[in-house]
């Protein structure tokens, strides 16, 4: 199992932090993503904490611009 810090994430220019949303959840194995909107940024995470750390962090922590979905997710690749 990986932990938060074996998956490595690109960073966001900081720029357009505050425009960027993500979507926080799960994929059909059970694995934690943030997923940006407009597909453009997200990462596989160990655990739900890691993934909202991270999608934090890439809006410019605006608590409305992150949205936890129970659906399933996919990591568009």
């Amino acid at each position: 199992m990986h932990t938060s810090s074996d998956i490595k994430t690109a960073p966001l220019a900081a720029t357009g932090s505050e425009k960027l949303r993500f979507r926080v959840g799960q994929d059909r194995l059970g694995h934690w993503l943030a997923v940006e909107t407009g597909g453009h940024a997200g990462g596989l995470f160990a655990d739900r904490t890691a993934a909202l750390r991270y999608a934090s962090a890439e809006s410019g922590y605006r608590p409305d611009a992150i949205e936890l979905v129970e659906e399933r997710l996919e990591l568009p690749i």
